[in-house]
Order: C-alpha cells, then sequence, then structure tokens
C-alpha cells in the first residue's frame, strides 16, 4: 500500500508513461503535474521514486539530456496494474462505507420495533 505522496508521484509517472509502458521524463516534468501546495523538490522526489523502484512498480535509470537529469522509467506489472489496483482499494472503502451505513440502519430500525414491541 502506498502512502498519499508515493501515491501521486506514481499517478504521474503512470500519466506521462500513458499507457506506452515506458518514456523519458525529467523530473521537473513530473513535478509539474504533482500538486503545487505540497512543495515537492527533485530530492525528495527522487527518494519517492526510489522506493517505488523498490517496490518493484518500475524500473529507473538516470541519464542525461542536453544537460539536464532525465529518468527512463519502464513499467513493470505493478505499475501497468496501478490504475486498476487503485479503483479497486476505492471499490473496497465504498463497499465498507455503505455496509457500515446499511449495518447502523437496520439497528436503528430492530431497536425501534423492540422498542414498539416492549413498551
Amino acid at each position: 500500500m502506498l502512502n498519499k505522496q508515493e501515491n501521486e508521484v506514481m499517478n504521474a509517472v503512470y500519466e506521462m508513461c500513458d499507457g506506452k509502458g515506458n518514456c523519458l521524463v525529467s523530473p521537473l516534468e513530473i513535478m509539474s503535474i504533482l500538486p503545487e501546495k505540497k512543495k515537492y523538490t527533485p530530492e525528495k522526489m527522487d527518494k519517492i521514486l526510489r522506493s517505488l523502484e523498490l517496490d518493484d512498480y518500475f524500473d529507473i535509470i538516470e541519464s542525461e539530456r542536453k544537460g539536464e537529469k532525465t529518468y527512463v522509467i519502464t513499467l513493470h506489472a505493478n505499475g501497468e496494474a496501478y490504475r486498476r489496483t487503485r479503483q479497486q482499494i476505492k471499490r473496497s472503502v465504498a463497499f465498507k462505507i455503505g455496509l457500515s451505513v446499511a449495518g447502523a440502519v437496520i439497528t436503528f430500525v430492530v431497536g425501534m420495533i423492540l422498542r414498539g414491541i416492549f413498551s
């Protein structure tokens, strides 16, 4: 399970690769997609990218393009299934919330019935 920052960076990388499986991006391109209020730095983003690489979401190779640091990113199976996994987690949370609400409603109705019977 990814934390919020890793989720944001992985989402940006997935958008940059655009379903191709690999992409060539600079840290500034990735940071332009990320929310500005988080104030990501290139060092912080590099650390997050390395942790995502260790979690087997993608392979990352650093290179230089016109004097600018760039990343060659190749998505692995976890990286390609990122969107689907994220959707499944959202569905699971929605189901649990719905189940909790249904349980609360049923408990309320049963309580009202029991109050009517015993009063």
